[in-house]
């Protein structure tokens, strides 16, 4: 600890939807989203080399949208899973969030909300701006799904918006096109999306910290009619 700024030691994007744990999921659901498990497989090695101190991982939903991604990243690191119930129980909003000067925090959610994208943007800097004094190694996970309109048999049947939104996502992230990521609920209003403010916040912490990342997809896979995208950001 010599007070240095906060160090950013991985950042990514994970889908959250509960058929990917082995204990809802079929083996056979579960064949379906290999490129998923496999994905995620490949973080949770980027995140035990990376050995964060902190977890900051924003989601639209309480309950699967934190535990989702963590169980496939940290079950076999230094953190137990049977401690998150514990761990996540100070749940924080964009708009609300607390200073971050203590090493009690271990995992720190942040639910999105009904605000706009780029608002989710700008807390995401705003947000660094809290933590650049952290003296911990911090981890940043975005977790979301995608449209859940790419099938008729869908969560929400199929509307055109919906692969037009995840095809236009993908593009304007490997691009780093900011700009049009924000603007994209906009364009596709129909898409049915639940990550895009969770995007968002992440991108606006790595905007302000002034790190040169690159992104990297990982995977992209709708096989249930919801869009699950895997991305990694190198740092």
């Amino acid at each position: 600890m010599n007070g240095q700024v906060s160090k950013i030691v991985f950042a990514a994007i994970a889908p959250h939807p509960p058929i990917l744990l082995p204990s809802v999921g079929s083996q056979a659901d579960r064949q379906k989203v290999k490129k998923t498990l496999d994905s995620l497989e490949f973080l949770a090695e980027k995140f035990k080399e990376a050995n964060p101190d902190l977890i900051i991982i924003s989601s639209p939903h309480r309950d699967w949208g934190i535990k989702v991604p963590l169980h496939f990243l940290i079950s076999n690191v230094k953190y137990q899973i049977s401690k998150l119930q514990f761990k996540v129980q100070n749940y924080q909003t964009p708009d609300n969030v607390g200073p971050l000067a203590s090493e009690d925090f271990i995992i720190y959610p942040i639910l999105t909300t009904f605000n706009s994208p780029k608002q989710h943007f700008e807390w995401g800097k705003q947000f660094y701006l809290k933590i650049v004094n952290c003296k911990l190694k911090i981890a940043l996970i975005a977790s979301g799904d995608l449209s859940h309109c790419l099938k008729a048999d869908g969560p929400y049947g199929f509307n055109p918006d919906g692969p037009k939104f995840d095809k236009a996502l993908i593009n304007a992230l490997k691009k780093k096109d900011i700009e049009t990521i924000l603007k994209l609920d906009d364009k596709y209003p129909q898409a049915g999306e639940c990550g895009l403010r969770s995007f968002c916040f992440l991108l606006g912490v790595l905007k302000e910290s002034g790190l040169n990342w690159q992104p990297e997809i990982l995977s992209y896979e709708g096989p249930f009619g919801v869009g699950y995208l895997v991305a990694d950001f190198k740092l």
